[in-house]
């Protein structure tokens, strides 16, 4: 279905006109909270606030919350000062000599933490892509990365258990597969096992009873930014849908906060601009951000 067509915007033409309305609404209708400017979340320190570090595929009007240049690690250090002494210096070697340490137990105590810390899970991706370039250069083979997606596999079959039980481990788990998409690579492509699991986890986030909880539509709103361009490419059709119930959430259903009609918005139109953020778009948002 082309992007285009009257079934992508929606499937009746009263919801179509509904959409034409919110791609009009921000700037005369919708009310921000009380205390909360035009940048969004920003002004509470939520995670939407533009980042510094770029891709080679940011452009000007491209998605600021790209991951750093792959490759380019030699002079970061990586936040691995949450572990204990001996952990840290397991990881240390794994980083750099791979073939002299456990790396299945490694992957182990890589997702373990991004379960714990959000803040690791969005590091988790660079340091699971070094590890995986330097097994590959040093002895050809790729256990780790092969250990790593079968614990992500495992997982994601108990997902619905990990949310009711730990709303902040389930975050926690869709930010880390979202980086873990983000940074693998096979022939210089997003690998194809990660793409349904990945489009799964953001439409449990899109459902009604996620999207009344603002940690679940924040988390949603900036895997999209991140990889949802990648996605899109990957199954153009899985997006439409996931898009269609975001459209329906933000029109139709009761019970959002403000703050997450705002961020729905935000991405909806970031989308309906080829997955670029606007100038119009950019000083309505995070003007305050960035001034």
């Amino acid at each position: 279905m082309g992007r285009g067509s009257p079934g992508w915007l929606c499937p009746s033409e009263e919801t179509s006109l509904l959409f034409a309305l919110c791609l009009w609404w921000p700037r005369h209708v919708l009310p921000f909270p009380p205390g909360l400017t035009r940048c969004g979340a920003a002004s509470r320190g939520h995670q939407l606030q533009p980042r510094t570090d770029t891709s080679p595929s940011t452009a000007p009007g491209s998605c600021p919350w790209r991951k750093p240049v792959m490759g380019e690690t030699g002079k970061e250090e990586y936040k691995i000062q949450s572990f204990d002494a001996e952990t840290q210096k397991l990881l240390k070697t794994a980083l750099k000599d791979p073939s002299n340490v456990d790396l299945e137990k490694v992957a182990n105590i890589i997702v373990d933490q991004s379960l714990k810390d959000c803040v690791f899970s969005k590091e988790a991706g660079r340091i699971c892509y070094t590890i995986i370039q330097a097994e590959s250069k040093q002895v050809g083979q790729s256990i780790f990365r092969r250990s790593l997606l079968n614990r992500l596999q495992q997982e994601y079959k108990d997902r619905e258990e990990l949310r009711t039980r730990s709303l902040q481990a389930w975050i926690c788990y869709v930010t880390f597969i979202c980086n873990i998409f983000d940074y693998l690579r096979v022939n210089n492509m997003p690998m194809m096992a990660l793409v349904n699991p990945v489009y799964d986890c953001l439409f449990r986030l899109a459902q009604p009873d996620s999207l009344r909880k603002e940690e679940e539509v924040d988390c949603l709103v900036l895997q999209l930014h991140r990889i949802g361009e990648q996605l899109e490419k990957m199954n153009s059709q899985r997006m439409d849908e996931l898009f269609s119930l975001l459209r329906d959430g933000f029109l139709l259903q009761e019970g959002l906060s403000s703050l997450s009609q705002l961020l729905l918005l935000e991405i909806i139109e970031f989308r309906a601009a080829d997955w670029k953020m606007t100038d119009a778009a950019q000083k309505y948002y995070y003007s305050e951000v960035t001034d």
